[in-house]
């Protein structure tokens, strides 16, 4: 899998990966994004359900195919951002999303880990209108 760490962490990962939080869609989504890692074919659609003041993330879904590394990071980051606002979200980087997943990430291995917390970021700044268009999914 291109990781190392702890055996408790490797098996939080397996377990993600093997039992996804918050896998699925949500119907009516505040935004849904589609992203993926063209050097491995990974591939993640993130639902966004913010509440009404447009501020905080009421719920959170993910589907998609990859590897163990991207689905468990997309299940576990599910779970984080219910609750957190949209700054925070914007905020996350590389070091949030490793420290989370709680293993040391290869360099091949980085978009994988980081696939899903930019496609949500994505998300958020295309819903806001704020997307750089010169921005894409894959950059780390």
């Amino acid at each position: 899998m291109g990781i190392g760490g702890s055996d408790m962490y490797r098996q939080q990962i397996l377990d993600h990966y093997k039992n996804p939080r918050n896998a699925g869609s949500i119907e009516d989504p505040t935004f849904s994004h589609v992203g993926e890692n063209p050097m491995c074919g990974d591939e993640i659609r993130m639902d966004v359900v913010l509440s009404e003041d447009e501020e905080t993330i009421e719920r959170v879904a993910f589907d998609g195919d990859g590897c163990a590394i991207s689905q468990a990071s997309a299940s576990m980051l599910t779970e984080r951002l219910q609750g957190m606002t949209v700054e925070e979200l914007e905020a996350l980087d590389r070091d949030d999303i490793t420290e989370m997943l709680g293993v040391d990430i290869s360099p091949m291995r980085v978009k994988c880990a980081v696939l899903a917390e930019k496609v949500a970021q994505d998300g958020a700044e295309i819903y806001f209108g704020e997307k750089d268009l010169d921005r894409t999914t894959t950059e780390e």
